[in-house]
């Protein structure tokens, strides 16, 4: 089976418009959070793109009115993975844009001059295929929250299997008064910023973001990051639920290790899920026992960025990236009390450490679980 390596990245986001900038804002352990008054009834805490400098930002490329939100946000950060790729577009290479929603605000039509039908999701992917002139369409991948980390297990089998040479994956979500709405109703959006993992935990924080990866068969003359393993599973368990003992995501980490041929002991860190909702946090600390990982160096991104949909675990595995590349473990923002009901080695305070293999797992609604193991290969 070939290898696969990620070979450039960017991130878009409240944090910075490349992925330096928000490694930096990491480090400082600063917050894209904030407090609006502007976007639900009363106000709320999220992590939201300012619009002048996105439109600013985007000036550059392209016509600000002939796009939504989501749509610059994900063309910034493809253009600036491109720019960087070690390979040009061509007919062996693949477009993937992982979303949740899409262009859902595409459906107010008192607030937006696009069409309802701009919301359809093969839309989505045509503005973004058009615009850098890919030679095949996008292929679309939408499943809940493990959108953005399944594109690159998606990516990397197509590759695998010789469907394309390489690939280009961009992932992102806007927040929008449809998802706020959405999980207002579940009463599961936190009155402060989210709090993984800990003991005062009470909910989520929405948040918006772009990120993309070149993903390719071919090593750069560069320090490459082999994507060893994945694994996906649901456990069906419930419409928004997950499963109480992390069947599903225990069965994904357990696929991803078989493939990658190793060990959890192997594990030097992991980028987790951790929405900070009681079912969920409980879920992932329950599974990563199962899978012998409790004293492994665990994060959850969510403080930084709050929830940011379909993007999420594309954005944190490229956190995760620079972390191995960096060699630094990152605070997990929001924690100070350990609020689950099994151990969990929860990094509190920046760390300079080796890493060289780490797990990425996320997981959704519907019950979708998805593992992708990630290892440090030098030229």
């Amino acid at each position: 089976m070939k290898d696969v390596f990620i070979t450039a990245s960017n991130i878009i986001s409240p944090l910075g418009f490349n992925s330096e900038a928000n490694i930096s804002q990491i480090a400082q352990e600063k917050s894209g959070i904030i407090l609006h008054d502007n976007i639900s009834s009363s106000p709320c805490y999220a992590s939201i793109i300012d619009d002048q400098l996105l439109n600013n930002a985007f000036s550059k490329i392209g016509d600000i009115t002939a796009y939504t939100k989501l749509e610059k946000m994900m063309i910034l950060s493809l253009q600036n993975t491109i720019s960087k790729a070690d390979f040009p577009i061509s007919d062996k290479t693949a477009l993937l844009i992982a979303t949740t929603k899409g262009n859902i605000d595409a459906l107010h039509t008192s607030t937006t001059h696009f069409t309802p039908e701009r919301a359809y999701l093969p839309a989505l992917g045509e503005k973004i295929n058009t615009f850098f002139g890919f030679k095949n369409d996008a292929i679309i991948v939408s499943n809940a929250c493990v959108s953005g980390i399944l594109s690159v297990a998606v990516a990397k089998r197509l590759i695998q299997n010789d469907f394309y040479d390489n690939a280009f994956i961009v992932g992102g979500d806007i927040v929008s008064e449809f998802t706020l709405s959405g999980f207002q109703s579940f009463q599961a959006i936190s009155e402060k910023p989210c709090k993984p993992f800990s003991k005062q935990r009470n909910g989520i924080t929405i948040g918006e973001a772009a990120a993309s990866v070149a993903i390719t068969n071919q090593k750069s003359k560069k320090e490459n990051i082999q994507v060893i393993g994945d694994g996906s599973c649901n456990d069906a368990n419930h419409i928004s639920g997950p499963s109480r003992d992390g069947e599903g995501l225990y069965r994904s980490v357990v696929s991803a290790l078989k493939e990658a041929k190793i060990t959890s002991k192997t594990i030097d860190y992991i980028s987790a899920h951790g929405t900070a909702t009681l079912f969920n946090d409980e879920m992932e600390a329950i599974a990563f026992n199962r899978l012998k990982l409790e004293q492994a160096p665990l994060n959850s991104l969510k403080g930084y960025y709050g929830h940011t949909l379909g993007a999420s675990g594309l954005l944190e595995a490229i956190i995760g990236i620079h972390s191995m590349k960096n060699n630094t473990l990152y605070t997990s923002l929001g924690m100070n009390e350990l609020g689950v009901s099994v151990p969990l080695n929860v990094i509190q305070k920046k760390k300079k450490t080796k890493i060289n293999t780490f797990l990425k797992t996320a997981s959704g609604f519907g019950g979708c679980n998805t593992a992708v193991l990630f290892k440090k290969i030098n030229t």
